[in-house]
């Protein structure tokens, strides 16, 4: 199908679902999801290149963590480093340890168990902080503490690309180096875009944006994006968290609100089309065949994240009232 078709879908279809959604309270990503699935094969199949559309749309998750990390200073995002690894690491261990010992009551093997609980451990970045964003309660307290958890599980990939080929027996003795040295790459790429944002995107940004021309200055910004999303790429880590960590270094930039203004056009398209991408990827036949054991799994799922999250509210010594309406000055700058 060619691009000019294929775009012309996907407008048309987030004009009508994403208006319609939000008229009945289900909020724009819902919009978007709903759009995807009527598009996709298993409604009109008029797209039959959603998986090349999602490896592409996924960008839109990149620029959305390369703003939301413009707002976030250093010091700032310093002070939020117990919320990060208290919170974070507390979710993520503790719902993996859950779904793993459970997984192996079923009889699913030790590695297997492993595996499966490290991934359905983390969450979707994207769903949950662009749905914080359009209610406005990134600034709250519960809205905080979500993102601690999600840029903790972003973090969390490192260890756990680390940790999964060490659970395949069949591999030989020797791939324990190869994985140290993977390791390594990853904390040496996380430590180069540091030294590069910090030392050398400041004053780069500074030249071009002296040179007047507004082109040139978004296309800079883009560049820059796409260049750490890629070295993270490279060495098998997230690219949104590269970009986060290039936002978080150019927070205190005096470049910082037109960079902010240059990428969110293109980080509302790409988003919209990230999620319409997942909805035209949803096996509705799997649905279909299977629809109690779908849902059951599907609710089983959230019973122990939500009781995994309650043990740690307790344990953070916060009750829901707190989590749900106090407000907070991570991003507010105060």
């Amino acid at each position: 199908m060619a691009l000019f078709e294929q775009a012309l879908i996907f407008l048309l279809a987030a004009v009508v679902a994403v208006p319609l959604a939000k008229r009945f309270g289900l909020g724009s990503v819902l919009g978007y999801l709903l759009a995807g699935v009527v598009v996709g094969p298993w409604v009109l199949d008029l797209s039959h290149d959603e998986e090349e559309i999602l490896h592409f749309a996924e960008f839109g998750v990149v620029l959305l963590l390369f703003v939301i990390g413009l707002e976030l200073q250093p010091s700032r995002l310093w002070r939020m480093r117990r919320s990060v690894f208290g919170l974070g690491g507390l979710q993520v261990s503790l719902t993996a340890a859950a779904l793993t010992g459970l997984a192996m009551t079923l009889g699913v093997s030790f590695e297997t168990a492993v595996v499966a609980g490290l991934a359905l451990s983390l969450s979707s970045t994207a769903f949950a902080l662009q749905v914080l964003a359009e209610r406005n309660e990134l600034a709250t307290r519960h809205g905080r503490a979500s993102f601690s958890i999600l840029l903790f599980q972003d973090i969390a990939v490192i260890p756990m690309l680390a940790l999964l080929p060490l659970l395949a027996s069949q591999l030989p003795g020797g791939e324990g180096e190869t994985v140290w040295i993977s390791v390594g790459k990853a904390f040496g790429v996380i430590a180069l875009v540091i030294f590069v944002g910090r030392y050398v995107l400041r004053y780069l940004l500074r030249i071009v944006a002296r040179s007047g021309t507004h082109e040139v200055f978004t296309a800079t910004a883009l560049l820059t994006v796409i260049g750490v999303a890629y070295l993270m790429e490279l060495v098998g880590l997230s690219m949104a968290l590269g970009a986060f960590l290039a936002g978080v270094l150019l927070a205190e930039s005096e470049c910082r609100h037109e960079l902010e203004a240059n990428i969110d056009p293109f980080k509302g398209l790409l988003l919209g089309l990230f999620f319409m991408a997942v909805g035209m990827t949803v096996n509705l036949g799997l649905v279909v065949e299977i629809p109690l054991v779908v849902i059951g799994l599907a609710l089983g799922l959230m019973a122990v994240k939500m009781l995994c999250l309650v043990v740690i509210l307790k344990l953070d010594k916060q009750s829901w009232k707190t989590t749900r309406g106090i407000d907070c000055d991570a991003f507010s700058g105060r």
